[in-house]
């Protein structure tokens, strides 16, 4: 049976071919790895906490305490605010007329109604005018008349028989005793007031049976006030009884002796007051649809921001829920937009924070954070909302390259000023000194370092606010003011910057040059054991970490960062120091007694040893990458020419299989490693030139760069061919200045 394949037709052989995916199919194919969709959920949630956060359903505020508008600001919509000086002087006015109450006891009438019926008994029963009691019917006399002569014995005599006469039989005794219940009545129930109420309605007053707190009537003041009632006495007994002398008589001896029976109640007259005054609805004024609330070039105070802020909650009132929900998702649309332009900007310079899932959820908490802060600064009298974004802006600074750090600070000024409503020149305001600190943030060797960025953010803060001050024509001395606030507020941002460096540094996992400044102190306990058990490690170590610091700022990387690694770069060492060349002096090799692959497991091991070591001592793990990286993957030529030979004297078939012999990396991963790999390997081989000329140098650097570089060692770490050139120019003069050439004296020899 023929094994050859069948012949494929044409159209067979077209679908064959398969071209490469566009960008559309890669995207969609990135987006169904669980690890994007779980990062793209994250910021999903982030920009819904952005917009739950700003309430980015309904529009900003377009004013705040002490903003000095460039325009009049007028009412879009129609609202009241409450007049409180109308309201109160209402309110004052409801306790003024409120009704006074009074308690009403009026035991004193009865008595006096007991009296009078008792007197006129006694004195219709008088047998004559001569037997009765004068001073008792001398109470019954009206008064005189001035320039009325005094009466008579006979007239007074007979004004005696008429009012015996109109009393002189039982019923006329009844009617009058019926009448005077009825004249009585009414007195008794409303009671009698001795003078107006002066802080209380004049007109009408409350009265309540004494000792009760239930029935009150209502009263006028005319009908209770004594002196109206002992003026209409004559008229209403009168109207009672039959005769005109009776009721005179009656009402003389009546007069005199009606006493006050209303007290008034202090307690049931606040407690009425206060009714009254609950009564009274409150006053507001009505401002229309354009009126002017605040006016351009001044700044707005604390009454202009109330009428400001009441046409706001009206206007939001007004609005729709389909208004609100599609300027929400039009918000968040702008929010995730930023984020997408945060995020490819993160992914090209900083790819490291959109891998790391724990830097990735803590870059989103700094956002939210600074967007909280804004959102609550923002409308206030100091500008605070400065701050928040200059802490943010020093923090990625200090954390992310500068251009990461730059992008996301514009990110989240653009998502604050949607947020909260900032204006042009505020976003502006806000971007200037963040920039400026972001710039000068390189390096952070001093603590007062956050203090002088602060300071020259500050200034920056103030020259911006004065510009866009005269820009808008604002006023000069409150745009003055107001840039000595927001120059002060970035000062308050550097301070606290330097309080919170520590807790940067440890949840970014980076270190200042501060940092890295206290960890390289040679009296570090690491560094202590290196000396007492390899010294001649430690001497290695000393001379790599000054040569690799001068090579890696010739290219612009951190000096510091390589120094430090440097130092601890072999510390692994220590525990073998014996098997390594520096520490073995004059002693017998110890490699001699072990087999090339032994020796090799022995070298390699020093690698993973000193990362246990380091982490064990919580080294950060940057410097952790210098010890796992500064060999990469490159061979331990020696044993494995060692072994190579060996097998090829003893006739071996089988080849020595070089992975044995290569350390197990990782290759280089930043600028700092290759700069700390190239300059270890040069150091080593520079101690075994017998003439180390500037030429011989010169060679051995160039040879070890070349094969460094033909391993593949420089692949992952960024470094050019022209930056190798530099780290090699730096490390050739560095060793020259090391091995420099010394006069000789007659009978030295060379060594």
């Amino acid at each position: 049976m023929s094994s050859a394949s069948p012949t494929r037709t044409r159209s067979q052989r077209v679908a064959s071919v398969e071209l490469p995916r566009g960008r559309f199919s890669l995207l969609l194919a990135e987006l169904r790895r669980g690890t994007v969709l779980l990062r793209l959920g994250l910021a999903a949630l982030a920009v819904a906490g952005i917009v739950a956060m700003t309430r980015g359903w309904d529009p900003p505020r377009d004013f705040a305490l002490r903003q000095i508008p460039s325009r009049d600001l007028v009412a879009t919509v129609e609202f009241q605010q409450l007049d409180e000086r109308a309201t109160a002087e209402a309110r004052d006015r409801a306790r003024r007329f409120a009704e006074a109450v009074f308690d009403n006891d009026p035991m004193s009438l009865r008595q006096l109604k007991a009296a009078l019926m008792s007197e006129v008994t006694q004195l219709i029963s008088a047998e004559s005018f001569d037997t009765v009691d004068q001073d008792l019917w001398q109470r019954y006399q009206p008064p005189r008349a001035e320039g009325t002569p005094e009466p008579t014995e006979e007239q007074r005599s007979q004004r005696f028989a008429r009012f015996r006469e109109a009393l002189r039989n039982e019923k006329a005794q009844s009617d009058f005793n019926a009448a005077i219940e009825a004249v009585f009545a009414p007195l008794e129930q409303r009671g009698l007031l001795e003078s107006q109420p002066i802080d209380a309605n004049s007109e009408e007053i409350l009265i309540r049976p004494a000792g009760t707190e239930g029935f009150e009537q209502v009263a006028t003041v005319r009908s209770v006030l004594i002196d109206n009632v002992r003026s209409d006495l004559g008229l209403t007994l009168n109207q009672r009884l039959p005769e005109l002398d009776l009721s005179q008589h009656i009402a003389a001896r009546l007069r005199p002796d009606l006493m006050p029976t209303l007290k008034r109640n202090s307690i049931a007259t606040r407690a009425q007051q206060d009714a009254r005054e609950e009564q009274v609805k409150p006053v507001y004024r009505t401002f229309q649809a354009g009126e002017t609330l605040a006016p351009a070039g001044k700044p707005i105070g604390e009454a202009e921001l109330a009428l400001l802020e009441l046409g706001y909650q009206q206007r939001m009132v007004e609005r729709s829920w389909t208004d609100r929900i599609l300027r929400a998702l039009g918000a968040a649309w702008i929010h995730a937009a930023l984020t997408a332009i945060g995020a490819v900007g993160l992914y090209r310079a900083d790819r490291e924070t959109l891998i790391q899932l724990s830097r990735y959820g803590l870059l989103w908490g700094c956002v939210l954070l600074t967007l909280a802060g804004v959102a609550l600064g923002y409308g206030q009298a100091w500008s605070v909302e400065l701050a928040p974004i200059l802490m943010f802006a020093m923090t990625m600074a200090i954390a992310y390259r500068h251009q990461s750090a730059m992008l996301l600070t514009a990110a989240v000024v653009a998502s604050a000023a949607i947020g909260v409503g900032m204006s042009l020149s505020e976003a502006l305001l806000m971007l200037a000194p963040a920039a400026c600190g972001i710039v000068l943030l390189d390096a952070v060797r001093h603590r007062s370092t956050l203090l002088i960025v602060g300071f020259a953010a500050g200034l920056v803060a103030i020259a911006t606010k004065l510009a866009l001050g005269i820009l808008e024509g604002l006023p000069l001395w409150p745009t003055v003011q107001m840039s000595l606030i927001v120059g002060l507020w970035c000062l308050v941002a550097g301070s606290l910057m330097t309080c919170v460096l520590p807790v940067i540094e440890k949840a970014f996992r980076v270190q200042t040059d501060l940092s890295l400044l206290e960890l390289g102190d040679p009296t570090h306990p690491l560094l202590q054991e290196l000396i007492r058990r390899a010294p001649g490690t430690y001497n290695h170590s000393i001379t790599v970490a000054s040569l690799a610091e001068a090579a890696a700022e010739a290219i612009g990387a951190r000096g510091l960062l390589v120094r430090v690694g440097a130092y601890f770069h072999d510390i692994g060492k220590m525990l073998k120091p014996g098997y390594f060349i520096e520490n073995q002096g004059q002693s017998v090799n110890q490699h001699d007694s072990l087999v090339p692959a032994m020796s090799t497991l022995v070298i390699i091991a020093h690698v993973k040893d000193g990362a246990d070591l380091a982490r064990q001592n919580k080294l950060p793990e940057c410097i952790i990458d210098f010890i796992l990286q500064h060999h990469g993957t490159t061979l331990v030529e020696f044993f494995y020419r060692q072994a190579k030979q060996r097998s090829d004297e003893a006739g071996s078939d089988s080849a020595v299989d070089e992975r044995s012999f290569r350390y197990p990396g990782p290759k280089p991963q930043t600028k700092e490693a290759g700069v700390l790999m190239l300059t270890d390997a040069v150091e080593s081989a520079s101690r075994t030139l017998v003439e180390p000329t500037p030429s011989r140098i010169e060679n051995l650097v160039e040879q070890l760069t070349r094969k460094r570089l033909d391993d593949g060692q420089f692949d992952e770490c960024g470094l050019t061919l022209e930056e190798l050139r530099l780290i090699g120019a730096s490390l050739i003069k560095s060793l020259t200045a090391v091995y420099h050439g010394r006069v000789k004296y007659p009978g030295q020899e060379t060594a």
